[in-house]
C-alpha cells in the first residue's frame, strides 16, 4: 500500500506536460511531483504505437522504481498509444491519461463547427474517432495536424516569426472554416494560449485539458486516501536528452528552475 506522501510520476514526450505539471500542484500543492521528460525521443506525434507503448512501460518502470503511488501520462499521443496497456500491466496503480477535450468543446460551440489542433498521431487515432463518435454527432469537427509545433516549443520558441506564421497556417483554415471554439489537443500548445489570443478573435473559446487531468488525479488518490497532507517535497526533474536543455527552458515553462537529471537509458 502507497504512502500518502509518496510522489506522482508525470511524463511527456517533451516539455508539453508541464503545463499538466502546473494543474497539478495548483490543484494539489500538497503533492509531491516527479517529472520525466522523454526529450531524446520527442515528437511522438510521428512514432509508431509500439514504439511509445516501450517508452511509457520504461518510464512507468522508472516511477515505480521511485515509489510514486501514480502516474500521469501528460500527453495526448501517449494516452492514445498506452494507457490501455499500463492499465493492464499494472491494474491497481492509478493512472491518469489525457484526451482532447471534444465533449467540452461540443458543449461550448454556438456555431456549431469545432477545430481542433493536435499531432497527427492523436488525430489518426482510434481514440480520438470514438471520442468524435461518442460526442460530436450534432457538431462539425475540423481537425488541424500541426507538425513542427512541438519541436519549436521543445526549443523555448514560444513566439518568434517563423513560429507565428508556422502557427497561423494551422489555425487561419479553422476560423475560415467557422470554428468559435478551438480544441488544443496537444499538451505543448497551452503555452502557445497567448499568441492564439492574438491571432483569434476575442469570442472564440480555446480547451485544453490540463484541469481536467489533475481533477481526475484527484478524485483517483481521494478513492483510495492517497491524498498528500504535505508538504510537499520540491519537484524533481528528469530528461532522456540533454539535462542541460531542459534545465535551461524550465525558468520559461516553469515557475521555477530546478536541477534536471539524465533519465537513465
Amino acid at each position: 500500500m502507497a504512502e500518502r506522501s509518496a510522489p506522482v510520476g508525470v511524463m511527456d514526450s517533451g516539455v508539453g506536460g508541464l503545463s499538466v505539471l502546473a494543474e497539478i500542484q495548483r490543484l494539489l500543492p500538497g503533492e509531491s511531483l516527479l517529472y520525466v521528460a522523454d526529450c531524446g525521443h520527442v515528437p511522438y506525434g510521428e512514432k509508431s504505437a509500439e514504439y511509445i507503448r516501450e517508452r511509457c512501460r520504461h518510464i512507468a518502470e522508472f516511477f515505480h522504481a521511485q515509489g510514486a503511488k501514480a502516474m500521469v501520462l501528460a500527453c495526448n499521443t501517449a494516452t492514445v498509444a498506452a494507457v490501455a496497456d499500463l492499465r493492464e500491466r499494472y491494474p491497481d496503480w492509478p493512472l491518469v491519461g489525457m484526451e482532447p477535450a471534444v465533449k467540452p468543446a461540443a458543449a461550448a460551440t454556438r456555431s456549431g463547427v469545432v477545430g481542433v489542433l493536435a499531432t497527427t498521431g492523436t488525430l489518426q487515432s482510434a481514440k480520438f474517432a470514438a471520442l468524435l463518435d461518442r460526442f460530436a454527432n450534432d457538431v462539425q469537427v475540423v481537425t488541424q495536424p500541426c507538425p513542427g509545433l512541438v519541436e519549436r516549443i521543445e526549443t523555448g520558441d514560444l513566439g518568434s516569426a517563423q513560429l507565428r506564421q508556422l502557427l497561423l497556417g494551422y489555425v487561419q483554415p479553422l476560423l475560415d472554416a467557422g470554428c468559435d471554439t478551438l480544441i488544443l489537443g496537444c499538451t505543448h500548445y497551452p503555452f502557445l494560449r497567448p499568441l492564439l489570443a492574438e491571432m483569434v478573435p476575442a469570442d472564440v473559446a480555446i480547451i485544453d485539458t490540463g484541469a481536467a487531468v489533475a481533477r481526475q488525479l484527484h478524485r483517483l488518490l481521494a478513492a483510495r486516501d492517497l491524498l498528500a497532507d504535505g508538504p510537499a517535497q520540491a519537484a524533481r526533474f528528469w530528461s532522456s536528452a540533454d539535462p542541460q536543455a531542459l534545465s535551461d527552458i524550465l525558468p520559461l515553462l516553469w515557475h521555477e528552475s530546478d536541477r534536471v537529471q539524465r533519465f537513465p537509458l
